[in-house]
């Protein structure tokens, strides 16, 4: 071989290995994941936790960008991202997605499950697969898997809430979905559907009287610094769902969906453990911080939301849907 040639050939050999380089940049899928929730509540640390899992399993091959806090807009506009592909990934409470599946607001039902460990075996077995089924026909998303949220507590600003009675006329905030509403109504109060992350300010100026949240996210989203009581009412336990856009899914090579399967799957079990932690442990923390603990009539709350909800929403759910969700082993 000449040495005129050599140059030629190194020239060759760099721009092959640059052309490789630049097509194997191109062949890593990004996935980018959004939350409204913020702070350092365990499904936002879940995120960065899956997010490092998944770099690690697939060699970099698939990467995860967590995006918390509503930066990528509210509950709404994530879901509608994701549905149309411009955002990949979306944690949302599973009634959010009740426009394609309207039964699967049974699931944020008050009063339907015993227990956290109720709510995570249900969901994460034959009822889920089969929302999935109907979800990706109807508006090509996928679940992911299903994760424990929290038992929701009413707090209030100034009022302290003993019995029934003293929620009627209170502004209450909800999350933008029917049975919410339809839940707070039943309390005699004035539910008011608000974007999570617009909701710190709504209490602290009086926009709203009040809001209901599990413990782990009224201490994520520092609410107890403008709310001076927490009322354990229990009348809530939040599943929330992991969805994926199906047309991304399903471009990601089988090897590697299977690797953030599995990292979901373990990322998904320490969230519901932390979030099960903290339960036990905030409410010693917010005495601590000023906040009061009020141990209202439940038992008044719980009548009152049954005798309108389940009924309400029969039609939708299905006859005998929400029975047999509660009656589930």
């Amino acid at each position: 071989m000449t040495k005129t040639l050599l140059p030629c050939i190194r020239t060759a050999t760099a721009f092959s290995a640059a052309l490789l380089f630049g097509l194997a940049a191109q062949a890593q899928t990004i996935l980018r994941w959004g939350d409204v929730v913020g702070g350092s509540h365990p499904q936002v640390l879940m995120m960065d936790k899956v997010a490092a899992d998944v770099k690690k399993r697939t060699a970099g091959r698939v990467e995860i960008q967590s995006f918390a806090n509503g930066q990528l807009g509210s509950s709404r506009d994530m879901i509608e991202a994701v549905a149309n592909g411009s955002q990949q990934l979306v944690t949302e409470g599973a009634a959010n997605f009740g426009a394609w599946i309207p039964s699967i607001s049974v699931t944020e039902a008050p009063y339907i499950w015993r227990d956290p460990q109720h709510l995570i075996k249900a969901l994460n077995g034959p009822l889920m697969a089969s929302y999935n089924e109907q979800l990706v026909k109807a508006r090509g998303m996928r679940i992911l898997g299903a994760v424990y949220y929290g038992t929701r507590h009413l707090t209030t600003t100034d009022k302290p809430v003993k019995t029934l009675a003293d929620v009627k006329g209170m502004k209450i905030r909800v999350p933008e979905n029917d049975v919410f509403k339809a839940m707070a109504e039943s309390w005699g109060a004035k539910p008011t559907p608000m974007n999570f992350n617009e909701l710190y300010l709504a209490l602290k100026t009086g926009v709203v009287d009040g809001q209901e949240n599990p413990l782990p996210t009224i201490k994520a989203g520092k609410f107890g610094e403008v709310q001076k009581y927490i009322v354990l009412t229990g009348h809530v336990m939040t599943p929330r769902l992991i969805v994926v856009n199906d047309a991304a899914w399903q471009k990601i090579p089988a090897a590697d969906r299977k690797a953030v399967e599995e990292a979901l799957k373990a990322g998904m079990s320490w969230a519901d453990e932390q979030i099960q932690a903290q339960e036990k442990s905030l409410l010693d923390e917010f005495r601590t911080a000023g906040v009061t603990i009020i141990e209202p009539d439940t038992a008044a709350f719980r009548k009152a939301t049954l005798a309108v909800v389940p009924p309400k929403f029969e039609a939708k759910w299905g006859k005998g849907t929400y029975e047999s969700i509660a009656n589930m082993k």
